[in-house]
């Protein structure tokens, strides 16, 4: 018996290892496929970097025109324009301060030290972005340890210019679709929203503790996707604003930003209701009617999301949200219940009206749907 117990184990901790090894090489894919925009763009960019510099102005090896454009384009998430600038002005002046001191005082360990010293604490005066002083250390370091270029001492600087600007020009005519992270980051957080929901509901319907505190513990982890839309959304807005390629998308992403705004609200108001109904169904009672509200409010959310991704679905999520909060009276539709429940549907009342001002419905108006409390 013990033999064939180990034989098990090792069994499952075969099948173990075989399903870990799938799912990093689907999230291996997925990265990459997720990161083909931003490669090919930096791709495109250094191509254009480096030919500028190379035929256009002599350059044998323009090795900072092809590093500056990677190092200001990256792959990093916040792809605004602002940001891109931000970088590029600091390489260049991390670029020109050490070409300057190069010229002045030599090259060496010493000179280095001090090159060093003087941009990070330029670096720090200029911007309070940390990043921004990394960014100027680096090429300054280069341009001090490496010999001058045959075209002279400020050559390096000419093509740390030509990739800032190529960079900047790629932000803007060659961009990642800006849409795309956004948007996922949006059905992340929503899918969240839903299942917690849905879990409440559960919970509610059956007297399930745990499926109450699996939906708390939940909702307590959605600040970080809620920071993750609002950094890709506004990385979106900002391309939008000067490239012409994605421009007419800019009045939508700006729908979506009126959405994230009150979702965040709702997010808040999940958490509370959520702490509420964790202490509700301890008791063992059944709350159909409270668990019917709530998975109105699933519904409500997934078609919010939905609305998202298919502008043709516009309106779906406001009717099924006019409709609950037209119901959010808790002496109508929970007659004779326990003032703690009675507080959970009250609670519900202005997570409803920020789902409703997220459809596009003035405050006022949705406040207005809400039953008097009797």
């Amino acid at each position: 018996m013990s033999s064939r117990t180990e034989s098990m184990s090792a069994e499952l901790r075969r099948l173990e290892r075989r399903v870990r090894r799938q799912v990093d090489l689907r999230l291996a894919g997925r990265r990459v496929w997720e990161s083909l925009p931003a490669i090919l763009q930096i791709v495109s960019a250094v191509a254009a970097a480096y030919a500028i510099a190379h035929w256009g102005f002599g350059h044998a090896t323009p090795l900072l025109a092809v590093t500056v454009t990677i190092n200001s384009l990256g792959f990093t998430r916040d792809a605004r324009p602002i940001r891109v600038a931000e970088t590029v002005l600091g390489i260049l002046l991390g670029i020109a301060l050490g070409d300057a001191f190069a010229l002045l005082v030599g090259r060496g360990l010493w000179q280095l030290l001090i090159v060093l010293t003087t941009v990070f604490v330029v670096g720090r005066a200029v911007s309070a972005s940390p990043g921004f002083a990394l960014a100027a250390a680096v090429p300054s370091a280069l341009v001090v340890m490496l010999p001058d270029p045959d075209g002279g001492p400020f050559t390096r600087s000419l093509d740390g210019l030509v990739g800032g600007v190529i960079a900047l020009l790629a932000t803007a005519l060659v961009p990642r679709d800006p849409r795309r992270a956004a948007a996922r980051d949006a059905r992340t957080l929503f899918s969240v929203l839903e299942e917690s929901v849905a879990s409440m509901v559960d919970a509610l319907t059956d007297a399930q503790p745990a499926a109450a505190e699996l939906a708390l513990a939940r909702l307590r982890r959605t600040q970080p996707l809620v920071d993750a839309w609002a950094a890709s959304l506004d990385s979106a807005i900002s391309v939008a604003r000067i490239s012409p390629w994605v421009h007419r998308h800019l009045a939508e992403l700006r729908r979506s930003s009126r959405v994230l705004r009150n979702a965040d609200l709702a997010t808040r108001h999940l958490r509370t209701i959520a702490r509420r109904v964790e202490f509700l169904v301890r008791d063992g009672a059944h709350r159909p009617e409270l668990a019917g509200a709530l998975s109105q409010l699933a519904t409500s959310l997934g078609l919010l999301r939905r609305e998202l991704d298919d502008p043709e679905l516009a309106g779906a999520a406001r009717a099924e949200l006019s409709h609950l909060a037209e119901r959010l009276d808790p002496g109508t539709l929970m007659p004779g219940a326990p003032v703690t429940d009675a507080a959970v549907l009250l609670l519900v009342r202005p997570l409803v009206v920020d789902l409703l001002v997220a459809t596009g419905l003035e405050a006022e108006d949705a406040r207005a749907l809400l039953p008097p409390v009797t």
